[in-house]
């Protein structure tokens, strides 16, 4: 084999591998996540709504990887969405003082933010608010992929 042919097949084997991690990390949040919450379940976990936002794909931030839609309540005891969130790895609920739609606003916000809890399911979720935390206090609500630092939806409850 000639040193072009061994170049070649060194680099396709490159981007072959590449290729594939990289869909190993898209695919591995839909193979391995729960169930998603059914319509009596989200009922239940948000029994006392005091605000709803909405989801929307056409945020400055969101695109074809990175979007959400669907309405989203929130309880003194939980925060669920009857909608849906593009799949992806590590995904993580906040609530904002301010709303925001792009990753610099979040970056810019962090530290006003609070962390409420893991998204694990991309069709509805219902995520638990811990002791000490009063919704009624920001106005938005937030889903960031902690891994790679990106913004995937946001909506304005108050």
């Amino acid at each position: 084999m000639n040193t072009r042919n061994t170049l070649l097949l060194v680099a396709s084997h490159i981007v072959v591998a590449t290729a594939g991690f990289a869909a190993g990390i898209y695919a591995l949040p839909i193979l391995i996540a729960p169930p998603a919450p059914t319509m009596e379940e989200i009922k239940a976990a948000t029994t006392s709504v005091q605000f709803t936002g909405k989801f929307k794909r056409d945020l400055k931030d969101s695109d074809s990887l990175h979007w959400g839609e669907g309405v989203v309540s929130v309880a003194p005891n939980a925060i669920s969405l009857v909608g849906r969130l593009a799949p992806g790895p590590d995904y993580k609920l906040y609530l904002s003082p301010e709303f925001v739609e792009t990753e610099a606003d979040f970056n810019r916000l962090k530290k006003s933010m609070v962390r409420v809890g893991d998204v694990k399911t991309f069709d509805n979720f219902v995520v638990s608010v811990p002791a000490g935390i009063e919704p009624a206090k920001y106005s938005a609500v937030v889903v960031w992929c902690e891994t790679f630092g990106q913004f995937i939806t946001a909506a304005k409850y108050r």
